[in-house]
């Protein structure tokens, strides 16, 4: 029996530590907040099926109950270091033996305050993707004046593909938590027009070009090709918002209630820490850097030390859950050598 440890109870840790523990090794996960599930437990509805995130949240639930893992939460690693084939990983007063390390530290949403133009943190009612999932779970979506938004307005790629940001990657899930988000909205508040500004749209998975046709065709979601370059607020405390449809060729200026900024997946804050502690490799983007692209994106590179999930690159949550699989298949090998 293998002793492992886990950073991170995300999706990607939950699930690599459940495939481990099914193989018979010795699992301990330490998670920094007060339960599993990362990102998932602020997410309402998941693309393309509009599954409620509390179901998978109850599958990683029941599954992690099935095994002996230890889940140590509120808790972080303050220290790392190598004994042989073996690690030493601190947190608190506690130290664990690993003869195999997980990072599945996952990501944060970029800091939409960085887009000074946008008004993030600057004007009421603008908010990113986080803050619309939140009213969806409270079944409440009245701006500061009180009122339901007349006219909504969803702006892509905040922080993604932004060389002013050093974010030259594609958050890839952004595109179409924008479409589901949209759809959403709609059901909620039938009356209300949304609008979604897209530099380029990219359905790159199976129903995620459907789910954009229906947007359109039963929604009435109207997707405008173009970028907002200004954001300021009305005299009467709505939003005015300046950008340019590059299908046209025209500019173009609208009145807003709401405006919802796709903020795309960051991991510079999570993985600095975590990569210096072990010593492994980082790319210019903040993700782990995989010792081979196509064939080990798992593996790092330090000896034993692995990677599962957001921390190496965006994933949806279905990829999550496939790079877990993986990952672990690629530390039950490396096991099998030692």
């Amino acid at each position: 029996m293998k002793n492992i440890v886990i950073i991170g109870g995300g999706i990607a840790g939950v699930e690599t530590a459940c495939t481990l523990a099914e193989s018979g090794n010795r699992v301990t996960i330490i998670e920094r907040t007060g339960d599993i599930g990362g990102k998932l437990n602020r997410w309402y509805c998941l693309f393309p099926d509009f599954k409620k995130a509390d179901e998978i949240k109850k599958y990683l639930k029941e599954r992690i109950a099935k095994f002996d893992i230890e889940l140590k939460l509120n808790s972080e690693v303050d220290k790392a270091e190598r004994n042989g084939n073996q690690w030493y990983v601190y947190t608190g007063n506690v130290r664990y033996t690993a003869d195999a390390v997980v990072i599945a530290t996952g990501y944060e949403l970029f800091d939409a305050t960085r887009k000074e133009e946008l008004g993030y943190k600057i004007y009421d009612n603008v908010i990113t993707q986080g803050d619309l999932e939140d009213k969806f779970r409270a079944g409440d979506f009245k701006t500061t004046l009180g009122e339901n938004p007349k006219r909504v307005a969803i702006v892509h790629c905040v922080g993604s593909r932004d060389e002013k940001c050093h974010n030259l990657y594609c958050s890839k899930v952004c595109c179409v938590t924008g479409v589901k988000q949209a759809i959403e909205l709609s059901k909620f508040l039938p009356e209300t027009q949304i609008f979604c500004y897209y530099m380029d749209l990219r359905m790159y998975d199976k129903h995620f070009e459907e789910l954009y046709r229906t947007a359109q065709e039963h929604h009435n979601i109207q997707f405008i090709r173009g970028r907002v370059s200004e954001v300021s607020q009305t005299p009467d405390h709505r939003l005015a918002i300046k950008t340019e449809d590059t299908l046209s060729g025209r500019p173009m200026k609208m009145k807003l209630d709401m405006l919802v900024l796709l903020a795309g997946m960051d991991t510079k804050k999570h993985n600095k820490k975590v990569s210096e502690l072990f010593d492994v490799e980082r790319e210019e983007s903040g993700f782990l850097k995989s010792k081979d692209f196509h064939i080990g994106a798992g593996i790092l590179s330090q000896k034993g030390v692995f990677a599962a999930g957001c921390c190496i690159s965006p994933m949806s949550i279905k990829e999550t859950i496939e790079n877990a699989r993986s990952s672990a298949v690629q530390i039950n090998q490396y096991l099998k050598t030692l």
